[in-house]
């Protein structure tokens, strides 16, 4: 379906949209490569599902803000163009799924029109920037990070130097050392500090979830608030160079920091930090009035739910830092809010909250700016919604990714078994969510979508043999989250047991915390306090699978016997490729470089210059059937194989020094001039040695060539 693109005014994302259509119609008709059309796409937000024929569509919203009005129009177009759902995500993002890839601009458009935007929410980018929800109300913190994760994500968005990562950056703002917004697991992760009357932040990077979790570590206790996206970008200049590219397991900023060492890396940014045009970037703070309505009379107040609005409040809300106003959580059950029911919040939200909402990371909404008079109206209209669930934060709000529902990498099912769970803890341990010291976090898959790594109990996809018969399985983690004092702890993977068997094991894990943990004042002090083992214990009789039932053969939400179906994720390398097509790329650079010194944008033509010399060598090393992991690599083996061996004439005779140039000089105009000339006359070179040399248009194998 072709966008209605007339009321588009953001002309960046005007150009985006004609871009993406005319690729979508270059891959229908053929012309356009299937597994580079999957990386654009990918960096559109637009991402392929589990089923066949329609994809999951992501936005891409800066630290979870968002507003009713953006809230009604994204519910519209999952109508039109989706399943008429909007899932809230972990990293304070909304996705719509079954949408057709013809549909995609037209979605786009919408969310132009919203002032919202999909650009770089998938893909090997900068994806969104999360931040603690409370932000700017928490009377604990010691500012209000929203400007700053507000100016990155600007600085960053469609900037030159992240659009062809290895792999994935997701960072996070924390308002203080509470680290409400994951900074211990993440690739960036800012707290905020004050020092001497001035803001700044302590810095941590390289942490990450997944199959191999790893927590931050700290490179500055601090640093000033215009010294953040220097950093961050020098950071990613070393981790685009020297990042790993075809073992797409090791890609990320984690392992390429534990490769070369703390140190090194640090000497390496630091390195970079001397050619960056802007050393200082100041982020300018404008301080908002609060908005908000005034006390409805409202004397239409059910009486008989006074003990649930209790429960409600005690759990659900919290005072502001702002004298006379309250905050609430609405509890969404697995991140799921069907479009109808979106547009009824939305109406209640306006009447009693500030039109300032944040999605939060556990895939629930908080309203902000609510007089204490209109909570007891507010809690009876969520609740005639079905959306007054008091015990936000406990056990009992559950964490889901979708799983095995949607997505091409789940295992077994996650929301099926979180639903399941959540009726437990209703059913036999109600106390429980009046507690916020223990909670559930379940991922389909290793890869931790659903942050189980960082919960005190989780859960990720599984299976187990047993003959003939793979049984759904999950396996079980304890002891991740955050401490009392804000320390992250990562869990310890205990034991996997048949996915019919979880409910068991959770009630095994809390009737022995309740027999035991009474000398413990939470529960990750109880399961630190007594290990690993003995955990591994109590769940092994639970393992056990010679006695498997007919009905442990099915998944959760499932009639039929489990079947494993495990795709190849969507920022999975491609398969093969031709050396044409990979010259191509560094003649669009060039073409690239032009146009931005025509633009005035001399630091984006110095990198599309680099890329060119990166994208050549690699071209040439790769017909000669030399693989390609990182682009330092390519720089030393083109060096080793061309230049030393006299094949290939450089200025100088050292290709690694005369493309790293640009490390040694910021982006003056003259510089730029002279580099980009270089990098035209290098790929010259390498296309007349191809005319005279290639006869053929050699494939080559897609794991030699992604970096």
């Amino acid at each position: 379906m072709k966008a209605d693109l007339s009321n588009i005014t953001n002309q960046a994302d005007l150009a985006d949209i004609k871009e993406l259509e005319n690729r979508i119609i270059n891959y229908y008709s053929g012309r356009e490569d299937e597994d580079k059309f999957k990386h654009f796409r990918l960096t559109r937000g637009v991402y392929g599902q589990r089923q066949v024929g329609v994809q999951m569509f992501r936005l891409k919203i800066p630290y979870g803000k968002i507003t009713t009005e953006q809230i009604e129009g994204v519910a519209d177009l999952s109508d039109k163009y989706g399943s008429s759902n909007l899932h809230l995500t972990t990293r304070q993002n909304i996705q719509l799924h079954y949408v057709k890839l013809a549909d995609a601009p037209a979605v786009w458009a919408g969310l132009s029109e919203l002032g919202l935007t999909a650009r770089e929410a998938c893909g090997n980018t900068v994806r969104n920037i999360t931040a603690s929800p409370t932000a700017g109300i928490d009377k604990s913190e010691v500012f209000d990070v929203s400007p700053y994760a507000q100016a990155v994500f600007e600085y960053f968005l469609r900037n030159v130097i992240c659009q062809e990562m290895g792999r994935k950056i997701k960072p996070a703002f924390s308002g203080s050392d509470k680290d409400t917004a994951y900074t211990y697991f993440s690739d960036f992760g800012f707290i905020a500090k004050e020092f001497e009357g001035q803001r700044g932040f302590k810095v941590v990077v390289g942490g990450g979830l997944g199959a191999q979790a790893i927590e931050a570590f700290t490179v500055s206790e601090f640093i000033a608030t215009d010294k953040i996206i220097p950093f961050m970008e020098a950071s990613l200049r070393v981790f685009d160079r020297y990042g790993e590219r075809e073992k797409r397991h090791k890609a990320r900023l984690k392992f390429l920091i534990k490769s070369l060492g703390q140190d090194k890396f640090m000497e390496l940014v630091n390195e970079e930090c001397k050619s960056l045009q802007y050393k200082s970037v100041a982020i300018s703070v404008v301080e908002e009035g609060v908005t908000y309505p005034a006390a409805i009379d409202d004397t239409v107040v059910n009486l008989k739910n006074d003990g649930a609005f209790k429960l409600w409040r005690q759990t659900n809300t919290f005072e502001q830092k702002q004298p006379g106003l309250f905050a609430a959580y609405i509890k969404v059950t697995n991140g799921d809010i069907p479009s109808e029911d979106a547009r009824k919040l939305s109406a209640v939200i306006r009447k009693y909250a500030s039109n300032d909402i944040r999605i939060t990371i556990d895939q629930n909404l908080l309203l902000r700016h609510i007089v204490e008079e209109n909570l007891r109206p507010l809690f009876e209209e969520l609740s005639a919604l079905g959306y007054g669930e008091y015990g936000q934060g406990s056990i009992a709000d559950i964490t889901a990714c979708p799983g095995t529902d949607t997505c091409n990498l789940g295992v077994t099912n996650s929301t099926a078994l979180a639903v399941e769970l959540e009726s437990l803890i209703n059913r036999s341990y109600p106390h429980l969510r009046l507690r916020k010291d223990i909670d559930i976090k379940i991922s389909g898959c290793m890869n931790s979508c659903g942050q189980h790594m960082a919960s005190g109990i989780g859960f990720h996809g599984s299976s187990i043999k047993r003959g003939e018969y793979v049984i759904p399985a999950m396996q079980v983690v304890v002891g991740g989250g955050l401490g009392a004092d804000g320390t992250g702890y990562m869990g310890e993977k205990i034991i996997k047991l048949p996915s019919k068997r979880i409910p068991a094991g959770v009630s095994l894990l809390l009737d022995d915390y309740a027999a035991n943990g009474s000398q413990h004042p939470d529960f990750l002090t109880y399961v630190h306090s007594i290990g690993k083992k003995y955990f591994y214990d109590l769940l092994k009789p639970l393992a056990s699978v010679d006695n498997i039932t007919q009905e442990e053969l099915c998944d959760w939400g499932q009639e039929a016997a489990y079947v494993q179906e495990i795709g190849v994720g969507e920022c999975a390398g491609v398969m093969t490729d031709m050396v044409g097509l990979i010259l191509n790329e560094a003649k669009h650079k060039i073409a690239l470089a032009k146009l931005a010194i025509e633009q005035g944008a001399e630091k984006d033509a110095v990198y599309h210059a680099y890329n060119t010399f990166i994208i050549g060598a690699k071209a040439l090393l790769l017909a000669n059937d030399i693989a390609c992991n990182t682009q330092i690599k390519i720089l030393e083996d083109f060096q080793t194989n061309f230049v030393d061996k006299g094949d290939f004439a450089i200025e100088g005779g050292d290709f690694v020094a005369y493309v790293l140039r640009l490390k040694e000089q910021t982006p003056e105009k003259s510089f730029t001039i002279q580099y980009l000339e270089d990098a035209e006359n290098f790929l010259e070179a390498i296309l007349e040695r191809r005319n005279t040399v290639l006869l053929e248009d050699k494939e080559v194998i897609g794991s030699y060539y992604k970096a």
